[in-house]
C-alpha cells in the first residue's frame, strides 16, 4: 500500500484509482495546510458547489496525510456498490429521517474525540445559489465542535463547479481546471464554548462559520456575492434521484 497505508484499506484502493487523473487532468491551489489541527480530532467544514468536490477535497487531505473521512447521507450506504464503498472507506452515515435524527451526530462526536478528523458540509447539500456562493447553514458541524471542545476548521474550495456544476450530470475536464482548496483558521467559538447548545447558540456560531466560508470564497474569486444568502430551510427537494448524491 506505501503512501496510503495510513488509509482504510477501501480508501487507499479507491486513491490508488483516481490520485493519477487527479494529477494529469487538473491543477491544484492548495493554501493553509499549516492551519489543520495537528494535536488531535476536528471538524472539516467546507462550502458545497459540486457532487465532485468531495473528491478534490479529499484528494488534498490524502495529500497532506489526512484520512477522508465524512458525514454522509444514509441514503446514499443503500446504494448498491457505492454504499459499500462509503461503508469500506468509514464514512459517517447521518440518518435525517429518523425520529432519532438529533443523536445522528454521536457517531462524529465519537469519531473527533477519539482523535479522527471528520468532514461536516454545513450547508447540508450542494449550493443552490446560481453563482456559487455558500447557503445559509444546518448547526451539525458547529454542534459536534461545542459538543466535544475541538476545533471547527472552515475550508473554502472552488473549482469542482467548473467540471460539474450544481445539479448537471455533463462534465467538462478540458481545459484543466484548477482546484482551489483554502484553510482558514479555525472558528473562534471561544464566547459559546462551555455554554448550553440552544439554538441561539448554534445559530451564531453557525452564521459566523458561513460569514467565514463566504470572505474566504470571495478571497478566492475575487468578488462578492451580488444577492442575499440562500436560506437553506426554505429549499424543497431535489429535483430528481441523481441529486440525492450530495454529501
Amino acid at each position: 500500500m506505501g503512501r496510503w497505508s495510513f488509509l482504510p484499506r477501501t480508501t487507499a484502493w479507491v486513491v490508488r484509482l483516481l490520485h493519477p487523473s487527479f494529477m494529469a487532468f487538473t491543477k491544484r491551489d492548495w493554501r493553509g495546510v499549516e492551519k489543520l489541527p495537528r494535536d488531535g480530532g476536528y471538524v472539516l467544514a467546507p462550502n458545497h458547489l459540486s457532487h465532485l468536490d468531495p473528491l478534490f477535497l479529499s484528494h488534498f487531505m490524502v495529500d497532506h496525510g489526512v484520512t477522508p473521512r465524512f458525514l454522509t447521507k444514509d441514503t446514499l450506504m443503500t446504494i448498491k456498490g457505492v454504499g459499500r464503498i462509503l461503508r469500506g472507506a468509514e464514512m459517517i452515515p447521518v440518518y435525517r429521517a429518523t425520529k432519532g435524527a438529533a443523536d445522528s451526530l454521536k457517531a462524529a462526536n465519537e469519531a473527533v474525540m477519539s482523535g479522527q478528523v471528520v468532514t461536516i458540509y454545513p450547508e447540508g447539500t450542494l449550493t443552490r445559489d446560481p453563482d456559487g456562493w455558500p447557503m445559509s447553514g444546518r448547526t451539525g458541524a458547529v454542534r459536534v465542535a461545542l459538543a466535544t471542545g475541538r476545533p471547527v476548521v472552515p475550508v473554502a474550495q472552488w473549482g469542482p463547479q467548473a467540471i460539474l456544476w450544481p445539479y448537471t450530470k455533463v462534465p467538462k475536464i478540458f481545459p484543466r481546471k484548477t482546484m482551489h482548496v483554502h484553510v482558514g483558521d479555525p472558528l473562534d467559538l471561544s464566547d459559546l464554548e462551555g455554554r448550553e447548545l440552544t439554538d441561539e447558540v448554534l445559530n451564531a456560531a453557525t452564521d459566523r462559520l458561513m460569514d467565514t466560508l463566504t470572505a474566504m470564497l470571495s478571497e478566492i474569486r475575487g468578488e462578492l456575492p451580488t444577492r442575499p444568502r440562500v436560506d437553506v430551510r426554505t429549499l424543497g427537494k431535489p429535483k430528481s434521484n441523481y441529486d440525492e448524491l450530495e454529501s
